[in-house]
């Protein structure tokens, strides 16, 4: 198998492009669900049960793939084991806990803070150096969620109240940022549908203590029809659909540009409010949207800065 980290694409083409729209589209309609069925659904259980319906859904089509290449896993260890618990486990679990006691809106600018993160720990950590163009367009880009969260208005940025989830949700940010950089250790010739289901094994056998724990406390899901087709959408599209998409996109263009479309959530979320919820499509969300596309395309402009060759032993 090659090791190092392989150069990333310079230009994104149609597959590309899809690779990386489709995620935060998914990881939208996981916002709006998480939150509304935050009184239903334990945030562990909705954890946990969405990860055995991505398991059961991927086991026939990655068994193979693991039985073939397991060998191949334990000299990248340290980086699966990282993504397992930051991107699969704990990014999960703190988002739903936040949205237990803080806003949509606070929710959506925490998770925009990620492109910035990537970009720093990516500098901090790896030495990883950002062209004109990306560090512009990330600037841009999250420009236009503050147009977005603040609804045109940015006495509402100041108006907004720090809540417990707040940090919560923070954190979690924290977590899929060092998830995007790791994912860039494990080597794109290893299938992503093996690698996947190992990392979505290790993080069930992490989150069965914390579920026992959860239904110790008398927390239990309340199921009807509308929870289990919220948990049936996120066990599909925002699990399986969306983590493959994003993990080959970070593979193709690396983990800054990756992360930068992260910023389309608060865009897709908009959107999704239009069509399922009949609510108005306002001026101020269109002007963020704009600025949002127009940072994403001007961090496209140019080609990243190569990163070094991190060591396959250490995340």
């Amino acid at each position: 198998m090659a090791s190092g980290v392989p150069r990333p694409h310079t230009r994104l083409d149609g597959l590309t492009l899809l690779m990386l729209l489709l995620p935060p589209l998914f990881w939208a309609g996981n916002f709006i669900v998480g939150r509304a069925m935050r009184d239903a659904v334990p945030p562990i259980a909705l954890s946990f049960d969405r990860w055995v319906i991505a398991l059961i859904c991927l086991l026939p089509f990655a068994w193979q793939a693991l039985r073939r290449e397991w060998r191949h896993y334990w000299p990248y260890r340290w980086p699966i084991l990282g993504v397992s618990v930051t991107g699969v486990c704990a990014f999960n679990v703190l988002v739903y806990l936040g949205l237990h006691s803080t806003s949509a809106a606070n929710g959506m600018l925490l998770n925009s803070f990620i492109p910035l993160l990537v970009a720093g720990l990516g500098a901090l950590l790896y030495r990883q150096r950002l062209g004109w163009a990306q560090g512009l367009g990330i600037l841009i880009s999250f420009a236009g969620v503050l147009t977005i969260v603040s609804r045109g208005q940015w006495a509402v940025l100041a108006g907004l109240q720090v809540a417990h989830g707040d940090l919560l949700v923070f954190l979690a940010t924290v977590c899929w940022a060092l998830y995007t950089l790791w994912l860039r250790l494990i080597p794109p010739q290893l299938d992503r549908l093996g690698l996947m289901l190992v990392q979505i094994v290790l993080a069930l056998i992490l989150l069965l203590p914390l579920l026992l724990w959860e239904r110790h406390t008398g927390a239990v899901p309340h199921w009807n029809r509308e929870a289990l087709l919220a948990i049936g959408y996120i066990g599909i599209f925002p699990s399986v659909l969306a983590f493959l998409l994003y993990s080959g996109g970070v593979a193709r263009v690396g983990a800054a540009r990756a992360s930068l479309f992260i910023h389309l959530i608060p865009v897709f979320g908009a959107l999704l409010s239009v069509l399922l919820l009949d609510e108005s499509l306002h001026l101020y969300q269109l002007a963020g949207m704009t600025a949002i596309f127009a940072g994403v395309a001007c961090a496209n402009l140019s080609r990243p800065m190569p990163a070094p060759h991190p060591t396959k032993e250490n995340p």
